[in-house]
């Protein structure tokens, strides 16, 4: 984490929190908090860490995001806006006993355009999302340490807040290793809508990662590298390879389709949630609408509507 620059903490004495504490009822002021998601990952797999056996992950962040609202002064009931969101309620709690502070009187509010239990990091985007709102409301800023930490008490996540790519720890909540930003992918992908529950799937992939290690490492070191050199063409490739590792232990049922067509539309690469359900073609260049269409039509055939998005890391 040394190479991450840690902005200033919120602070800690009640008595220092601005004065949006003291709003009356009759003039609500509204705050925002904002997170994206991923269309899963570059690469999901085993490293050494520490003398054991860990799982890391290199993020597809995808611009589509979570949205979560405060509106300080309107009246409403805590718990049942947060009804079904016990990891925002334990987000909430984390940081108001972090800096000793009280949230006003208010009312809250969520949306997302990031699908539960897809892959897609839709937990940690709101996380993340209800953390900024209260920075927003508290004028303060968090550092990456203070939501790793925050995140660290509640799931495994995704690297979601951070401003650049990583080899992320997610067990650990801990940066590996640093990337380089690179240009980033336009992502045409579905979603075989099959959720799947992280924690339940963590010990058949550490079964799976620990019987596969070699090639694992090797793939890692040709991402690293890949990312090192912002060869987007490699960073392609090492996807579809991880992505096709993972077949033998959670398998996608539209990827040897996706294989095959991935020439004829010219992907740089094949891309999947890999405790998740979204899969999706890479492209360095936007596609023309030509082809656009004849991909659409494609996942048509296999019966889904294709999807877009636009992946910056």
């Amino acid at each position: 984490m040394s190479n991450v620059t840690a902005v200033a903490p919120i602070p800690r004495e009640t008595e220092s929190a601005p004065s949006i504490l003291n709003v009356s009822a009759a003039e609500p002021i509204h705050y925002c908090g904002i997170c994206n998601g991923t269309m899963g990952e570059l690469l999901q797999g085993p490293i050494i860490h520490a003398g054991k056996l860990e799982i890391a992950i290199i993020s597809l962040p995808l611009r589509r995001y979570s949205w979560a609202h405060y509106v300080c002064g309107a009246p409403g009931n805590h718990d049942d806006q947060l009804s079904g969101r016990s990891k925002c309620r334990k987000a909430i709690e984390l940081y108001l006993g972090r800096h000793a502070l009280t949230l006003p009187t208010g009312s809250w509010d969520f949306f997302s355009e990031l699908p539960c239990g897809r892959g897609m990091a839709s937990s940690t985007a709101d996380i993340v999302a209800t953390i900024r709102c209260l920075d927003a409301v508290f004028e303060g800023q968090s550092d990456v340490v203070t939501i790793s930490e925050i995140l660290r008490e509640i799931e495994r996540s995704d690297s979601v807040f951070l401003d650049s790519p990583a080899l992320y720890l997610s067990a650990h909540q801990e940066v590996a290793r640093l990337l380089p930003a690179n240009a980033g992918f336009h992502v045409y992908y579905i979603d075989e809508e099959v959720a799947v529950d992280t924690e339940a799937v963590t010990g058949r992939l550490m079964t799976h990662y620990a019987h596969h290690l070699e090639p694992y490492q090797r793939l890692l070191a040709d991402m690293l590298e890949a990312f090192d050199q912002r060869n987007l063409g490699e960073i392609g490739r090492c996807a579809t390879e991880s992505a096709i590792l993972a077949q033998e232990v959670l398998p996608k049922k539209n990827l040897a389709a996706m294989l095959e067509q991935r020439g004829q539309f010219g992907a740089d690469g094949i891309a999947v949630a890999h405790t998740g359900s979204v899969i999706g073609f890479l492209f360095a260049d936007r596609p023309c609408a030509m082809q656009i269409g004849e991909i659409s039509a494609f996942f048509r055939r296999l019966g889904y509507q294709c999807q877009y998005g636009q992946a910056q890391f």
